[in-house]
């Protein structure tokens, strides 16, 4: 069984893998979103702040305070220059470490399909945040295509390598997104579609990126050296290089957003 959980253990090869792509849809997520400036914020399941980066930079927040469960990622965050006005903290999506209504937004990014109790999660960001904030999310579309690597992850699954699966990653849909949002008392609930591109520089690039994330880099090495040619045949067929050997791979998230009720 624990060798089917996915870990998040090493903040530098998850900025690679993951990070560039969660500040990509941030960008739009964060245009959507519109904050204002001077406000107190909650970044759950942080990892290793590349979305809290964003905050400082972007949202001319008064406080920041990241939290997620891996140390190793936190460490990570600590080291970036958002540490200037966040702080980090080890913490349970599910039971937040602070009281009700201290913050004026809380925000779960690339996150929620790995809650085991989402609804939990929805009502603790609902609780620290004071009346009139804002509680808002954005996730892969995981049963809908749209995670990074879902092209790698279901070549790997045809090639009988059982790929790890978040906890709950019914909770991505934009519909169950919807959902709970309302479910937890949220008013002027809305969602949206984010699609987002990335290029890496080659092939070896992209594999080089994908040795390094969480839910298949250790899958990856396990293979066989003709299991992995087979592979990476499959792979370079369904991600055609332009001229320069470049190859630009795109990737969907909801996003949802509501408000604490004033009353």
């Amino acid at each position: 069984m624990a060798s089917n959980q996915i870990r998040f253990d090493d903040g530098a090869a998850y900025e690679r893998y993951m990070g560039q792509w969660s500040q990509l849809a941030g960008e739009a997520f964060l245009d959507w979103l519109a904050p204002e400036p001077g406000w107190r914020w909650l970044d759950v399941g942080c990892g290793n702040g590349a979305f809290t980066e964003m905050l400082v930079e972007r949202c001319a927040p008064v406080s920041v305070q990241g939290i997620d469960p891996s140390e190793g990622q936190l460490a990570y965050a600590r080291a970036r220059p958002a540490s200037r006005v966040a702080q980090f903290h080890q913490g349970d999506a599910m039971a937040l470490p602070f009281s009700d209504d201290t913050f004026d937004a809380a925000i779960m990014p690339l996150v929620i399909f790995f809650v085991p109790d989402p609804g939990k999660g929805v009502a603790e960001m609902a609780r620290v945040v004071r009346p009139g904030g804002s509680v808002s999310a954005y996730a892969w579309d995981m049963f809908g295509g749209g995670f990074p690597y879902d092209a790698l992850q279901g070549e790997m699954r045809a090639l009988g390598v059982a790929v790890p699966v978040p906890p709950s990653p019914d909770a991505s849909r934009v519909e169950a997104m919807r959902d709970l949002w309302t479910g937890a008392g949220l008013e002027a609930v809305e969602t949206r579609e984010i699609t987002v591109q990335r290029t890496f520089a080659d092939f070896d690039d992209y594999w080089t990126t994908a040795l390094g994330g969480p839910s298949v880099g250790a899958k990856l090495a396990a293979m066989t050296p003709e299991d992995l040619t087979v592979l990476k045949a499959r792979m370079r067929a369904r991600l055609p290089a332009d001229a320069s050997g470049r190859i630009t791979c795109s990737a969907r998230a909801n996003a949802v957003k509501g408000r604490v009720p004033k009353g």
